[in-house]
């Protein structure tokens, strides 16, 4: 490998770097891809694979930041494990075990770092993983704001589904599983930094359940998935139009968002679509397969509020565009900058 690929120019990372938009994109295709991967890889995805005896492992690594570390519907701890195993699912891969690092503050509250500890515990065991092993480290006081996690995870991939934007077609239906930016708005109302009362809590919760049925139900046509963490719905998407060369036409209409959370959007400004979530996820699927696809999740608990959003069109390659209710289209673009940073 050699620098010659480098083209990464930024001088200094920013916190825009890591908030999943197109500074976090050009980070990683710019400097980090060019050093750590042999070839250039057509899409970057959240698991890799590996086939170790005629078994597809999914391998991921994540890392949790999230500032408080408690917030109404979740903490710190359950996020590592959620976010985690969720990237494994969304590789159509049962998870099967994970790693933690924790990374502690000097002087936090033994307290603090129990309640995480026995939350990862009731995460895990409810997604059905075992934390296997990991490792600990303490820095001085002021230099990991209480507590950073960091995670890996290895799932076994269900062979019936190979997912991948190069199999995403024209006409493929696009499938929502949720109500979209609960987990980031929860997060910063519990910050204080808003004036804004609001019973909302954060989404996160394992996808496996889910993903397990969709693909007992509609395996031939699944064609991709992704959970539409930091940079939402909207980078997630701009990402697999660009990797797929096709169009994503979205009815703006059909996208669930819960009031609270469009009402605060209009407040600061932001687009609903370029915020976190960390417990639902988007799946591409052949048009011959939808209904039943959709079905499989409504069926699943707290699937109810899954939605068909969208299609996939030939053109305009690279883009996403949202039609409104009254046939107007507007480009939803990825996020830009970090409006709302430690989310995850």
């Amino acid at each position: 490998m050699t620098t010659t690929k480098v083209h990464f120019t930024d001088d200094h990372i920013g916190l825009a770097h890591g908030a999943g938009g197109k500074a976090s994109r050009r980070l990683i295709e710019g400097l980090l891809v060019p050093y750590l991967v042999d070839g250039a890889p057509t899409e970057l995805n959240d698991a890799a694979y590996l086939d170790v005896n005629g078994s597809r492992l999914a391998v991921t690594a994540d890392s949790f930041v999230v500032k408080p570390l408690v917030f109404p519907g979740g903490s710190i701890g359950e996020l590592a494990v959620n976010g985690t195993v969720n990237d494994l699912a969304m590789g159509g891969a049962k998870p099967m075990a994970l790693l933690s690092t924790l990374i502690l503050e000097a002087g936090l509250a033994t307290s603090e770092l129990e309640r995480e500890v026995a939350a990862m515990a009731r995460a895990a065991q409810r997604a059905g993983v075992s934390v296997v092993g990991g490792d600990t480290k303490v820095v001085e006081h002021g230099k990991a704001d209480g507590m950073f996690i960091t995670t890996a995870g290895i799932g076994l991939t269900d062979p019936r589904v190979h997912l991948s934007g190069q199999n995403v077609r024209p006409g493929d239906q696009v499938i929502l599983s949720g109500p979209i930016g609960d987990h980031g708005i929860t997060v910063l109302l519990a910050r204080g930094e808003l004036d804004l009362e609001a019973d909302l809590t954060s989404d996160t919760r394992p996808l496996w359940p889910f993903v397990s049925a969709l693909i007992d139900a509609a395996a031939p046509g699944l064609r991709w998935m992704r959970d539409p963490t930091r940079g939402g719905v909207a980078t997630a998407l701009n990402e697999l139009a660009r990797d797929a060369k096709v169009a994503v036409v979205l009815d703006e209409e059909a996208i669930p968002v819960r009031s609270t959370v469009r009402g605060a959007c209009e407040i600061l400004g932001m687009d609903p679509l370029h915020i976190a979530n960390e417990g639902q996820f988007l799946a591409i699927v052949s048009p011959d397969y939808a209904d039943v696809a959709l079905e499989s999740i409504t069926r699943t608990p707290g699937g109810e509020g899954a939605r068909r959003i969208g299609e996939i069109q030939e053109a305009p390659k690279r883009v996403v565009l949202a039609r409104s209710r009254y046939g107007g289209t507007r480009v939803v673009d990825m996020l830009v900058g970090d409006p709302l940073p430690r989310i995850c």
